[in-house]
């Protein structure tokens, strides 16, 4: 019901739209796709059970969007979770309720963005890439494979790797100690058995 789909737009098998949800002109959903599922919305009482709370929102694609085969985009609780033109999702990528994408970001497969994270224009997000819910990421930023964001990109054009996410030299710096972590270790215990002997 009330389901709104923009001329020109691919819609491959299996994909699924639901009520209410907008779908933008020249777009792509390949095989699998659901748009508007329930946001993962559930509040305990006091003996610990889970209520479902209601999802009333939708979910707006604008223009020349393409999501990737089995991706999931949830619809918002309240408003809507919004994916701006231009934006390249690739499979398997899970977009929470109330996110919002900017314009001309490209995401690589087994991404997962948790409710309420806002992510900039024409960012880079590698593949398995994780999102804590209700942060901002700056336009421009790249962030690498497998890193795990649990805060906040203040700085515009970031480059981040790893858990916690830093930047991406200090992930390489801290790589090549890793790897000589037990040079070093041996070294401090060459040192400590010296020292042990002079006293």
């Amino acid at each position: 019901d009330d389901v709104v789909v923009g001329d020109d737009t691919m819609i491959y098998a299996g994909v699924k739209i639901y009520e209410g949800c907008r779908v933008g002109k020249r777009c792509v959903l390949h095989a699998g796709a659901v748009v508007g599922s329930d946001g993962f919305g559930h509040a305990p009482d006091a003996e610990g059970h889970y209520h479902k709370i209601p999802q009333k929102g939708n979910v707006v694609i604008e223009d020349d969007v393409e999501l990737g085969a089995n991706t999931t985009v949830d619809r918002a609780t309240m408003g809507s979770t919004v994916i701006r033109r231009g934006v390249k999702i690739d499979n398997l990528v899970q977009v929470a309720h109330n996110v919002e994408i900017g314009k001309d970001t490209a995401i690589a497969a087994q991404t997962g963005i948790s409710g309420s994270t806002k992510i900039g224009t024409n960012c880079v997000i590698g593949g398995q890439v994780g999102f804590v819910g209700h942060i901002h990421i700056a336009d421009n930023a790249k962030i690498a494979a497998q890193t795990g964001v649990i805060g906040s990109v203040k700085k515009e054009g970031e480059e981040l790797m790893g858990y916690p996410a830093m930047k991406l030299k200090d992930f390489l710096r801290m790589s090549v100690y890793t790897k000589n972590i037990e040079k070093l270790v041996k070294r401090v215990e060459e040192l400590e058995k010296k020292i042990n002997e002079k006293q």
